[in-house]
């Protein structure tokens, strides 16, 4: 069984799964493909968060995500 802990913060929640940090959630099926994700990580790779889009199939959504503690360079 996996271990999940869920944050309230501020206008976004934040999720633990595995040392990786899921910061936002966009539907796969959505017009605009990967889009809005790449756009969301590139916004906080530029705040200095190593943010990097990955796919979940099993909810058909892309996730962005924050790999325990790392920060970009």
């Amino acid at each position: 069984m996996m271990s999940v802990y869920l944050y309230e913060i501020s206008a976004t929640w934040r999720c633990r799964v595995n040392g990786r940090k899921v910061l936002e959630r966009f539907p796969a099926g959505g017009p605009r493909g990967s889009w809005p994700a790449e756009e969301f990580a590139q916004a906080r790779r530029l705040e200095g968060q190593a943010a990097e889009v990955v796919m979940d199939l099993a909810t058909d959504t892309f996730l962005v995500i924050v790999r325990g503690g790392v920060m970009a360079e």
